[in-house]
């Protein structure tokens, strides 16, 4: 029986799809912006465009991550094409996307705000939405200015399977964002709210908590040692890191038990 072969795509192939995925995001970013891609949804009005363009950045980093962690069977030596590709089209992704949020920021502020505060950017607008929204702009500049050029350049090639699990991570992003569209929509009070909710919960959980355990349980079996073990193993800083990127995971998730929990209470009273 003939092999099988998969066809050989050179880094050239590759950085082209990601130029081309990137330049259509960055359009339909820019698109939305000038024509402000504001829909009528239950009389209120709604930007849509951030949330659409997480889901797909969402998409492509869980399909990335579940080809790289399935063809890894060495989780240390093993190494994926997409990875390195991947960590410079993501990293962009994430510069871009602090600056969709915070015009995403301005412009819902510019339409509630009562005072001219947000006729124009300045100083002011700036420090409103860095207060707001701090924990999440600290994550994505750690990720560009911190995880990226370790991934590159420090890591001399190994554990291509541990960034395939971070970004399986993103796989909880198009449920959030799917909440906050039915929401706007006047939804909340919905089935389909309330599914989307459970399936953010679960997902969130399972790929951005339990994702940690994972690696190290996987690590264990490669080398064959006893969980508990890894951590006394590993030098300081894998520990460090994998804590540095923990702690937001287990607060953020934190607030959406503490959400999903005030929105259960609130329909009990309804009904």
């Amino acid at each position: 029986m003939a092999e099988l072969r998969l066809p050989c795509l050179s880094n050239q192939h590759v950085y082209v799809f990601f130029r081309l995925v990137k330049k259509s995001m960055c359009q339909f970013r820019s698109y939305g912006r000038s024509h402000g891609l504001k829909v009528r949804l239950g009389g209120r009005s709604s930007c849509l465009l951030p949330g659409i363009v997480s889901s797909i950045h969402a998409t492509i980093s869980t399909a990335t991550g579940i080809a790289i962690v399935s063809s890894c069977k060495n989780v240390m030596t093993d190494s994926h094409w997409l990875v390195n590709n991947f960590m410079l089209f993501g990293s962009s992704y994430m510069a871009t996307d602090i600056i969709a949020m915070y015009l995403s920021h301005y412009h819902f502020q510019r339409r509630q705000s009562q005072h001219g505060m947000y006729n124009s950017h300045s100083q002011q607008t700036l420090k409103n939405f860095f207060s707001k929204d701090w924990l999440l702009i600290l994550h994505h500049l750690t990720l560009v200015l911190v995880f990226m050029p370790i991934a590159l350049f420090l890591r001399r090639g190994l554990g291509d399977f541990f960034l395939g699990c971070f970004f399986i991570a993103e796989f909880s992003t198009p449920f959030l964002c799917m909440g906050k569209v039915l929401i706007q929509m006047g939804l909340d009070h919905t089935r389909l709210h309330t599914i989307n909710g459970i399936l953010l919960l679960l997902t969130f959980f399972i790929c951005r908590i339990l994702i940690f355990p994972f690696m190290y349980w996987m690590y264990a079996r490669q080398v064959g040692m006893p969980v508990y073990k890894v951590p006394f193993t590993l030098p300081w800083h894998c520990n460090a890191g994998n804590l540095t990127v923990l702690a937001p995971q287990i607060y953020w998730l934190y607030l959406l038990v503490k959400k999903a929990k005030r929105t259960y209470n609130k329909h009990r009273k309804v009904t």
